[in-house]
């Protein structure tokens, strides 16, 4: 086996006990979650989908198509 090889083998091995030791605590630090620009970012594309969600549901036609809906469900026979 290499040098570098078992270099490699120990980091690894020393890495797996750290991990143990820690309860698998440091596998979550590689990726702390978003930082405020990826969460503005994602607020912007929300805030942009609801306000387009709102537009197509206060339409005329899907308004329509809604009522139609709600008044044959209330005037069907049973």
């Amino acid at each position: 086996m290499g040098k570098a090889v078992r270099v490699r083998v120990r980091v690894w091995a020393r890495d797996l006990a750290g991990r143990a030791r820690d309860g698998w605590a440091r596998v979550g630090r590689r990726d702390g979650g978003m930082v405020t620009s990826e969460y503005a970012m994602g607020l912007i594309a929300a805030v942009g989908f609801a306000a387009l969600l709102y537009e197509v549901l206060t339409s005329g036609q899907v308004r329509g198509a809604l009522q139609e809906i709600v008044g044959e469900a209330l005037h069907g026979r049973f």
